[in-house]
Order: C-alpha cells, then structure tokens, then sequence
C-alpha cells in the first residue's frame, strides 16, 4: 500500500509498504482522511521520542475492512473513527485512571504505524462506530476535539467566566466553539494571522486581536488558553490571567521552550497554571459531539489533498497556511 513515511529528522516523503494485517483483537481500517498537526511536526522534528522511519497520521477515520479473530464489537463495513492512545494499563497512572500520563505512553501514527496511508491497524478498543450520517471524511476531526474536550475537563470551568484564547488554528477555533457551549461569558481570540482571526470572528468570538493589548483589559481573563506553544505567547499569557483565575497550557511546545513565572503573584492572586495532555476518556464524547454538530466541518477543514502530496501538505502546516489540512488515501 502506499503510505507517507518520516524517514529520518527533517524528512518526509511517499513510499510503499506492506498491507497492514489485524492481530486477534484488531482491525484494518481503510482511512478516508488523515488530518495533520503540530504533533507530526514535532515528529518530523525528532521529538516526542519516535523510533524513524514511521508512518505517521493519529487522526484518522474510515471504514473498517478486516477484522481479528477475536473482533465482535465492529464488522466489516463500519465506519469508524479512532483514538490514537495506547496505554499500558499496568504503571501506576493507568491503573489511577489517567492513562495520558502513562510510563509507557504510545500512540497509533507516533510510536506505531498511522492514518497517513492507505490502510492502517487498530486495536477495536480504540473504534468509535460512527452514525451514518456522519461523513467519514470530516471524521478525522474528531481526534482534535477529544483533546479540546480533556481540555475543559482540566478547566472545570465556571459559568460566566471570560476567555483569552491564544491562537486561532485548528485547536484555539475548537476550544472557542467549547468554550461557547460551556457557559463562557465572553471569549477574545489573539493571532498574528488574519486570515485566521477571521475565521474565529465567523465562529462568533467576541473580539479578536494581533496583540493582547489592544483589548485594553488591565485585570486579565478568568481562563487564558494557549493553544500555540509558541515561547512568547506562552509567557504573555502568564501575565494575561486575572485574580483567582487559570492558565492552561494546551499547545505542544517544543521541548526547549521555557517561560518565567512569578511566584509571589502566583501565591498573592491565587493564580492556576495547569496542562491538558492529549485524550483523556473523551475520545468517545468528541465523537458524539462532533455527530450533533458542534463544529461546521466546511469551516475547519481548509485543505483537502491526495496522499501523494503528503510532503507538501506539511509543508504547508508547517507555514501555517489555512486551518485543519487533511490527505484523504482514496479520495
């Protein structure tokens, strides 16, 4: 089958590889659409501890073709979405409940082969049956808003509370629409892009900004959110958060980026910084989310292109041209 590879640090490009076979409790999922993000850039980077070359691609979704002898909850024909995370259910925060932060953390399209091909093998256990009015084509958004909704579950937000969101990508956009639904009074959006702020201020924000200090807000946000990893949002945001409030640090940020903080301020305003690691018993609530609609798919799907232009779709992520940018195998 044909499939992207990483080939090396900085190397990225088509190949051909075996048709991936199911083990007993697996299935073979032929993909519809595989988005990209800042996670395969990291990738691409040597980071997040890959073992090169592999197939990347985490979100994905199509259509189940194969399955292991073992295999009763799908069949084939299903449509399917996919959580990426594999966890080893045996260290001590697997068996707390918080497999995100396990010792032995793996991921489909990180540490094993991905959704950026042809075919790709999952365990059924990470098989979400999608409804059939669902077009498994958009299905790759389902993945993002999982992590977007762990997100909010690190917030436990309060009704009322007024948003600062760094970053109008794929996930700033996506923690703009929860915040909407969580009962935010007020969401600002920052980027340096227009033409991304634009497609924040059609989702309804309340204002949008290429700096910060042109809301004119000295008492800060209840909830600032930084979803760029990016070192001097990060560091603006710190100082952006109001007393009693939170910052959370929901982009991935590249593993030398660092950011001060004021102690004394933190203690003296009772302030919170806290993360939100990838999917946490949410993959399942993102996808029944994502079929009631909560996201306009036209609007957060940019890019559509063949997985032969698999470098070139990074290419363009990488210079943050559009939005969500998805290769579709068999489109």
């Amino acid at each position: 089958m044909k499939a992207a590879i990483v080939e090396s640090v900085g190397k990225v490009s088509l190949t051909t590889v075996p048709d991936p076979e199911p083990g007993p409790r697996d299935v073979v999922v032929k993909v519809a659409s595989c988005g990209l993000c800042g996670t395969d850039l990291h990738i691409l980077q040597g980071e997040f501890a890959p073992t090169l070359p592999i197939v990347p691609g985490h979100e994905f979704a199509g259509e189940v073709v194969a399955t292991g002898a073992r295999v009763t909850e799908v069949a084939v024909g299903d449509k399917v979405a996919v959580d990426p995370s594999l966890h080893c259910h045996e260290c001590r925060y697997c068996r707390s409940g918080r497999g995100n932060l396990c010792d032995n953390w793996a991921a489909i399209g990180v540490t094993t082969a991905g959704g950026a091909a042809e075919y790709a093998v999952a365990p059924v256990a990470n098989c979400v049956r999608l409804p059939e009015h669902v077009d498994v084509r958009d299905a790759a958004l389902i993945e993002p808003l999982s992590c977007a909704v762990r997100g909010y579950d690190v917030l436990r937000g309060n009704l009322g509370s007024e948003v600062l969101i760094y970053g109008s990508g794929t996930m700033g956009l996506m923690m703009l629409e929860l915040a909407k639904r969580t009962g935010a009074a007020r969401v600002d959006v920052l980027d340096v892009n227009p033409d991304r702020l634009a497609t924040a201020d059609l989702l309804g924000c309340s204002a949008t900004a290429a700096r910060a200090e042109e809301f004119d807000r000295p008492g800060g946000w209840d909830v600032v959110v930084d979803a760029t990893g990016n070192a001097q949002a990060i560091q603006d945001g710190l100082g952006r958060v109001a007393k009693g409030g939170t910052f959370l640090q929901f982009g991935v940020s590249d593993y030398a980026t660092t950011a001060v903080i004021e102690p004394y301020r933190i203690y003296n305003q009772e302030i919170t910084i806290t993360g939100s690691m990838a999917v946490l018993h949410s993959y399942e609530r993102a996808a029944a989310l994502f079929a009631s609609g909560v996201l306009d798919p036209s609007v957060f799907i940019s890019d559509r292109l063949p997985l032969e232009q698999y470098p070139e779709a990074m290419e363009r992520f990488r210079a943050g041209q559009g939005r969500k940018i998805v290769v579709e195998p068999w489109g």
